[in-house]
């Protein structure tokens, strides 16, 4: 339970539910997340492994598959043409955008590291996007989002430094259009964010992220069990 008090389902209203889906949640799970992932052997699916292998010598966290197939469905259904990402990485979220945004379209993503966006470059091309297709700005989200259009965008991915989580959600807002969708990755950090026990600076800032997304009368919000959680609004 969340132990900033989010409603619960009584348990013996939940008991035939729990009885159902125990048993084989995680092969479910992991069903689930690999379920939408590309034939390694296509364009797309070579340069994800790719990315994720510089991810993973570069020791940067990267989107699960199951959170990669949320993000392109979000941007395929929103009819993105213009898509804002906060924190590169080494391409891997940026691909699985690009596969769900219009064929017309430009992701801007913006990173601290020029070495990870070289890697972002790299793999981009590697799974057959344009280079006018990515804009990408190394320096700090914090300081570039201010210089973006305000209202110009379709959908915001953060996937930065946690601590900043909300102060990204205020650019977010400024940057999208009125329908426009917000999404934050990893927003359980590893299961801490529903513990009751004391948390670091970073797990009482989601918490706080969770808690003012839930409350706006602005946002219509959903929590998805993707991944480390990703946590979507759209700004009515």
């Amino acid at each position: 339970m969340f132990p900033w008090g989010v409603d619960t389902v009584k348990a013996r209203d939940r008991r035939g539910q729990e009885r159902a889906i125990t048993g084989n949640r995680l092969t479910s799970w992991t069903f689930a997340e690999a379920y939408g992932a590309p034939d390694a052997e296509t364009a797309v699916g070579a340069a994800l492994r790719w990315a994720r292998e510089r991810a993973r010598e570069a020791g940067v966290r990267s989107v699960s598959p199951g959170t990669g197939d949320a993000l392109r469905l979000l941007a395929a259904v929103s009819g993105a043409r213009a898509v804002v990402e906060i924190g590169t990485g080494t391409g891997v979220s940026g691909i699985h955008l690009l596969s769900g945004m219009r064929p017309d379209s430009v992701l801007t993503t913006v990173d601290v590291e020029p070495e990870r966006l070289q890697f972002a470059r790299q793999a981009f091309g590697m799974a057959g996007f344009a280079a006018n297709r990515a804009r990408l700005i190394p320096g700090h989200a914090l300081d570039v989002l201010p210089r973006l259009t305000d209202g110009g965008y379709d959908l915001v991915f953060c996937d930065g430094d946690r601590l900043e989580c909300l102060e990204s959600l205020a650019e977010s807002l400024r940057l999208l259009r009125p329908g426009g969708l917000v999404c934050f990755a990893g927003v359980f950090a590893g299961g801490r964010t529903v513990d009751s026990a004391a948390a670091p600076t970073e797990v009482r800032t989601l918490r706080e992220l969770l808690r003012t997304i839930r409350e706006s009368d602005d946002l219509v919000p959903a929590l998805l069990p993707v991944g480390d959680g990703l946590l979507c609004a759209a700004r009515a």
